[in-house]
């Protein structure tokens, strides 16, 4: 409605309207109790509430955390043990001393079949606190007769206060384990008559080894692409999922070149050498240029060495350290638990 029509509308209304809202405005205390009361139930709900989907809506907590950890980790009520997939992860014990926390966390296999003494979390563990720290996880230990393995995470909070008290959340998404690791001689390949690859590409790594070559790097004023190899096909597969797929000159330096399947999901990933047929000495890499396939699932990488001539390649052996997985165990695990000495639990 127009401000002329809302006025013209008002002519129309009877003064003992008029009136009798105006005594009625003065006569609603009660009514604003009423009101205050009622916010004040929603605002008992909503804290009630709060923990409740802290704990099973894992979006609302992450959200939660995003605005406010201290918030977050307040209402995220304590958990100390959760199962699924198979898997049951718990908290071991917790010594807090100081600026500094350490915690054991045990994930057991409870089927038997799930895991072994290689397990890896892959990365994908996620450590929630209501302060700044910097923390880390290691595999500590694994026990095969309960497929159990341990794990220690360090917590240091910054500017060096006291941390007992506050509450942790720990949560996993996946596992890695039962990986195989190849070392040794890849005698599929004889460098005395391997046909070198000439075609080059220039890529955006996703990884650059070696002093020289970072430093190069950084301070190109094509800071975007680098020059490797292009995939020549595969040449061998010294173990499933990796594969050499080319050997090369670039700029004068040998490039050799290997090919990690599925690695975002595999963490396949290893190095390449070179070994003096008569003296036995192994010649390490001097650099390596990794990058994604156009579909940003698979790896590749380039092994550089700078001090080979194409002339004497032939008195090298190619010496190969790889290590591979079939792919992660998934899954969605949580423990949340206060700072404070528990001993063994």
């Amino acid at each position: 409605m127009r401000g002329s029509e809302l006025l013209n509308k008002m002519d129309l209304i009877s003064p003992q309207y008029i009136h009798a809202a105006d005594i009625q405005s003065r006569t609603k205390r009660t009514g604003l109790k009423k009101w205050c009361a009622i916010a004040a139930c929603l605002c008992l709900v909503f804290i009630l509430a709060v923990p409740v989907m802290a704990a099973s809506m894992p979006a609302f907590y992450n959200m939660l955390y995003t605005v406010s950890p201290a918030t977050a980790q307040f209402f995220k009520p304590v958990q100390l043990s959760c199962e699924d997939n198979g898997i049951r992860m718990e908290v071991s014990a917790a010594y807090i001393h100081e600026n500094i926390a350490e915690i054991y966390i045990s994930v057991q296999d409870l089927e038997g079949t799930k895991f072994d003494e290689t397990i890896d979390l892959f990365d994908s563990y996620q450590i929630n606190t209501p302060f700044d720290c910097s923390s880390h996880c290691v595999l500590s230990g694994y026990d095969p007769d309960t497929h159990t393995a341990e794990f220690l995470i360090t917590i240091e909070q910054w500017d060096d206060q006291d941390i007992t008290g506050d509450k942790l959340t720990f949560s996993l998404r996946e596992i890695l384990s039962k990986k195989e690791t190849y070392e040794g001689i890849i005698n599929e390949v004889n460098l005395s008559d391997i046909e070198l690859n000439s075609t080059t590409q220039r890529v955006d790594p996703r990884g650059i080894g070696g002093a020289e070559f970072i430093e190069k790097y950084e301070e190109s004023a094509e800071q975007d692409l680098l020059t490797v190899l292009k995939p020549s096909g595969t040449i061998c597969s010294p173990v499933d999922g990796v594969s050499l797929t080319g050997i090369g000159y670039v700029d004068g330096y040998l490039h050799i070149q290997v090919y990690y399947k599925d690695m975002l999901k595999t963490d396949n990933h290893g190095t390449i050498a070179l070994t003096n047929k008569e003296t036995d000495e192994t010649i390490s890499a001097d650099g390596s240029v990794a990058f994604f396939d156009d579909a940003g699932e698979n790896s590749y990488e380039d092994y550089i060495f700078t001090e080979i001539p194409a002339e004497t390649l032939g008195e090298y052996d190619l010496y190969g350290e790889f290590i591979t997985s079939s792919g992660p165990i998934e899954g969605n695990w949580s423990v949340t638990f206060p700072l404070e000495n528990t001993g063994n639990l």
